[in-house]
């Protein structure tokens, strides 16, 4: 079953000449401080303050932040806008997609976006394709960029690039768990801002990664998207951890869909969530794959 035309990402400007093959992956010294430091604090004073509550604190503000922030306020509302929503929820949304630790809202538009570009190419770097062996692939994605020879141009919508909340959010994004840590340190001491803050980072950027490599590698798919060098894949064990984006291939094949979990029993508690919150009246316009332009290089596979 083919389906017609071609996906097109608004933001990329290509002009032909975009190369996604060509580039070289550099040591991110911004990148290596914020996660070593996260990884190093949440392992000592881990250690030293571990207890039943510090434990559920964590479980509990990373599966919240994940799911509200990452997974809806990031990326299906803020990247993808496959839901709509008033402007001071969006606001909060996205906030809490900023303190998982990733980056700023606009640096992560840009981030997906060009990974999005590279792998509906021909050919593109490893980099962007997970495709090196493990352990060098987390080198790559935990402590590196990549600089590509040349690149497209990524131009983000001016109503963002307007707007002072989101421009103060990518310009401070790293002081945004400034907040929570004095909330934190009110509540449960230097004990609750180790777990709630520096664990959660450090957990939430290790599991993007890993996500990531493998909904890239291995799994199921059930749609091929042709001419693209890189496809997802589904990762069924991952589903409720990842709030339903382990469901990649889905993704790849209909990424302005805000459900992810898209056949009987493939789970997707972001997607719940957001029919949680429709039913409350405070998300409108939910986007699934019947509201998408059909596309002409998305082909199901009978053999998924």
């Amino acid at each position: 079953m083919n389906r017609h035309p071609h996906y097109e990402n608004a933001r990329i400007k290509e002009k032909g000449n975009g190369n996604a093959s060509t580039g070289e992956v550099k040591l991110s010294l911004t990148k290596t401080i914020w996660f070593i430091t996260m990884c190093l604090v949440a392992t000592i004073g881990g250690a030293m303050t571990a207890s039943l509550e510090t434990v559920l604190l964590f479980l509990t503000f990373t599966g919240f932040t994940l799911c509200f922030g990452h997974s809806l306020g990031m990326h299906r509302y803020l990247i993808h806008q496959s839901f709509q929503c008033s402007k001071w929820l969006g606001y909060f949304l996205v906030h809490l997609g900023v303190i998982t630790g990733l980056g700023g809202p606009f640096a992560m538009i840009k981030t997906h976006d060009m990974r999005d570009w590279a792998q509906r190419q021909r050919h593109c770097h490893d980099y962007f394709g997970h495709r090196q062996s493990f352990f060098k692939d987390g080198y790559w994605q935990l402590l590196c960029d990549i600089h590509l020879k040349q690149p497209p141009q990524i131009i983000i919508e001016e109503n963002y690039k307007n707007d002072p909340v989101l421009s103060f959010m990518e310009r401070y994004w790293k002081w945004q768990q400034l907040p929570w840590a004095m909330i934190l340190f009110a509540l449960g001491g230097v004990a609750w801002v180790i777990w709630g803050i520096c664990a959660r980072v450090a957990i939430s950027i290790t599991g993007h990664w890993l996500i990531g490599y493998f909904a890239h590698n291995q799994g199921g798919r059930s749609w091929h998207i042709n001419g693209a060098f890189v496809q997802g894949y589904n990762v069924p064990f991952a589903a409720l951890i990842t709030m339903g984006e382990s469901w990649h291939n889905n993704h790849h094949a209909f990424p302005g869909s805000a459900k992810l979990g898209l056949e009987k029993g493939q789970l997707d508690p972001g997607s719940w969530m957001l029919m949680l919150m429709q039913k409350a009246g405070w998300v409108w316009d939910i986007k699934l794959p019947q509201h998408l332009a059909p596309r002409q290089e998305l082909t199901a596979r009978s053999n998924a």
